[in-house]
């Protein structure tokens, strides 16, 4: 695609948790300070929230990159399950054989006897659970009744929720008080501001091997910022478009018109279109596909970039 053009050996702007692009933001290091600190004292349950694309998947898997031997994690990237389900999941997360047909007395007494084992080898065990506002209420109390798993000094089972504000929307109900009263500490992520937006662009491109140079022009990271509002996946979507744009057009800098003509093509940051027009693909991405020779080349170049 477009790699050569600019002097990259990768894409820089894929939407995937690349752990290799993670970028330290003021507002994920606070929050992974949280989460590794109050792990390190035991504490029972955790919370991160944010808005869609700021990130908490990839700060999860960051987390579970810097967790030491202490501890032993269990993570459950889509926890849409029953709580039949949700025990099962978590019994093989931690290495316990079990039949498919097993009562779930018999399945909750085996994570107990698997807990206290590793609590006596001085180990902590940390469950993790992306994209948490999806669990079911049945699944949320069951959560809940894991945590009571303890000792005399110490948890055996430490939980973090990684979810949507939508999870803070649920847990205010009244009948979800005793879990909320479980959680110890909670962060919410923030968006990038202008500057970290700014330096966020650079240090992906630098990792996907630029040279340094400024890639786009204050125009386009002006435009860029303003239009993805600092969320982290919205500026890998238009950043990724904006390559697209200036390459189709045989330009060696990213200028706001490119930029904008990413925005036009980019629902969730276009505003003041029609229906028809905003779904209408823009002529520059036509001579993009001319560029790259086929569009079967873009859809294989996109499955692989997306992860779609």
């Amino acid at each position: 695609m477009y790699l050569e053009h600019f002097g990259l050996q990768t894409f820089p702007f894929g939407i995937t948790p690349d752990t290799g692009f993670y970028f330290d933001s003021p507002s994920h290091q606070e929050a992974l300070n949280v989460l590794l600190v109050a792990l390190r004292n035991g504490e029972g349950f955790l919370k991160i929230t944010g808005e869609v694309g700021t990130g908490k998947t990839l700060l999860c898997r960051r987390l579970l990159h810097l967790l030491d031997d202490e501890f032993v994690t269990a993570y459950i990237p889509n926890p849409f399950l029953t709580a039949t389900a949700l025990r099962m999941a978590l019994a093989e997360e931690l290495g316990i054989d079990f039949a498919r047909n097993i009562g779930q007395h018999r399945l909750l007494k085996l994570i107990t006897e698997r807990l206290i084992e590793l609590n006596a080898a001085g180990k902590r065990v940390v469950l993790l659970l992306d994209e948490a506002q999806a669990l079911p209420d049945e699944s949320l109390e069951a959560l809940r009744l894991l945590t009571n798993l303890e000792t005399e000094k110490d948890k055996l089972l430490l939980v973090v929720l990684f979810g949507q504000p939508e999870l803070d929307t649920r847990l205010a109900q009244k009948n979800f008080r005793q879990l909320r009263q479980r959680i110890i500490f909670a962060y919410s992520l923030r968006p990038l501001d202008a500057q970290e937006a700014t330096a966020y662009l650079r240090h992906r491109l630098a990792i996907a091997g630029g040279s340094g140079g400024e890639l786009f022009d204050a125009g386009a990271l002006r435009a860029l910022i303003r239009a993805s509002h600092g969320i982290p996946r919205l500026l890998n979507i238009l950043g990724h478009k904006s390559l697209m744009a200036a390459f189709g057009h045989g330009a060696a800098h990213i200028r706001a018109c490119h930029v904008h003509q990413a925005i036009a093509d980019t629902p969730d940051t276009y505003s003041g279109a029609t229906p028809l027009s905003r779904w209408r693909r823009p002529a520059w991405l036509f001579g993009t596909l001319g560029a790259l020779g086929t569009a079967a080349t873009l859809a294989g170049v996109s499955l692989m970039l997306w992860g779609m």
